[in-house]
């Protein structure tokens, strides 16, 4: 990809990401907002909204867009199917039936409602790799599909029990979760998205070369010398836990491991490694925009995320469907 495309990816970021913290309940000027990054702020009141609400905010949705951007390029790649994204393959419902179990049970504390989230999720991949296993096609990407759709309706249908046994304000408490916020956002919860990011998306983005394989189909990577099917399931592991990580800190935010890779795509081409590098940035860009909309649409009440990302995501991939036909 050209550089100019990098430049225009990477200073939208920054402007959308300055918009965010300008604009919101209490809008703030460029200057106030630039002596309270450094120190030199004189309104306590403003350093407080933009180190303490604003700046938190603002990072974990950089890594909430960036991580399902990815997540949703890779198991796009592996499983060969533009449709394939976390929410699809049973990941996030896993996880919202970790968090609604919690909240049930009656756990406040949002670390352990995060370690819920994330160990349901992680019980949801499992479920799915055993599925596929015990359909004898461990390395059939439909089977994997097929799995994580049959996980997913589980998932759905177990929350409805959950939530049909649960008090009023849990079950409320429990809907808001799952459709989707950063409104919460805490400096833990943007350092642990950040190291799992930095971790698993760098070593994706290392591997990239796999993908490229993969594309061409199981039989052409085996010529090649690379085991597809475990290639694959080490691809489609490590992309559904950064799904994971996300919907534990954030809810459910959908739509968006489904629509950034396809607009990545129409910006770099088809190689595995510029696509994930877009992706993380074109989701960045995505969530903390729809976060923007979210909390000044409607202010000072604050819409879902999950439902803003929705709206543009739908109509985003009708179009995209109408393009490809």
């Amino acid at each position: 990809m050209r550089r100019a495309r990098w430049g225009a990816l990477l200073l939208l970021l920054v402007v959308t990401g300055v918009l965010a913290l300008m604009l919101g309940a209490t809008n703030i000027a460029p200057a106030d907002i630039w002596g309270a990054l450094v120190g030199d702020g004189r309104d306590t009141a403003t350093v407080a909204i933009v180190r303490a609400v604003r700046l938190p905010r603002v990072l974990l949705a950089m890594l909430v867009g960036a991580a399902l951007g990815m997540s949703g390029s890779v198991l796009q790649g592996t499983l060969r199917n533009a449709l394939a994204e976390p929410y699809l393959l049973g990941v996030s419902g896993g996880a919202a039936v970790g968090a609604v179990v919690a909240v049930a049970a009656g756990v406040g504390a949002p670390p352990l409602i995060a370690l819920a989230a994330f160990v349901g999720a992680l019980g949801a991949v499992a479920a799915v790799l055993a599925i596929a296993h015990a359909a004898g096609g461990l390395g059939d990407t439909r089977l994997l599909l097929m799995s994580g759709v049959v996980v997913g309706a589980f998932a759905n249908a177990a929350i409805m029990v959950v939530m049909a046994a649960a008090a009023p304000d849990v079950t409320r408490n429990a809907l808001w979760w799952m459709m989707g916020s950063v409104a919460a956002a805490g400096w833990r919860d943007v350092v642990l998205l950040a190291a799992m990011l930095a971790v698993i998306g760098a070593w994706l983005v290392h591997q990239a070369r796999g993908l490229d394989v993969l594309a061409l189909g199981g039989d052409a990577a085996d010529s090649l010398g690379i085991d597809a099917a475990r290639v694959g399931r080490r691809f489609f592991v490590l992309a559904s836990l950064l799904a994971a990580a996300t919907v534990a800190v954030a809810g459910l935010v959908g739509f968006v491991g489904l629509m950034v890779p396809h607009l990545a795509r129409s910006i770099t081409g088809g190689r595995a490694r510029p696509v994930l590098l877009a992706a993380a940035l074109c989701g960045a860009i995505l969530v903390v925009g729809a976060d923007l909309a979210a909390r000044t649409v409607r202010a000072p009440a604050e819409l879902p995320l999950g439902a803003v990302t929705a709206l543009v995501g739908v109509p985003f991939f009708l179009w995209r469907l109408r393009g490809g036909r």
